[in-house]
């Protein structure tokens, strides 16, 4: 038995889109809440963000570089914040350890 291939507008599609940005990402919540597949709404998702997806906001290829260097610049300073954390809390406890 084969399972019947559901087919979804791109209207429909949009809406999802929107739906994971209200959800601030989060697309396992956004697929529960719509009962669509985790996999087939991040694969619209992603095409969305590549600019592929019909229906969605198309953005320029600069547009999308500089999201995703965004993200890993804001990513490097939380872990340097965290090793800076880390750092000061050793240097108390040597500190201590040393008088």
């Amino acid at each position: 038995m084969s399972k019947k291939q559901k087919f979804y507008t791109a209207e429909f599609k949009a809406k999802a889109i929107k739906a994971i940005e209200e959800n601030k990402g989060n697309v396992s919540e956004t697929s529960r809440q719509l009962g669509i597949s985790m996999q087939t709404l991040s694969n619209w998702y992603n095409k969305a963000k590549s600019g592929t997806l019909v229906g969605t906001q198309q953005y320029s290829a600069d547009l999308v570089a500089l999201i995703e260097e965004n993200k890993k610049l804001k990513q490097q300073l939380k872990n340097a914040g965290m090793g800076k954390e880390f750092l000061k809390k050793a240097a108390a406890y040597f500190a201590k350890e040393n008088q």
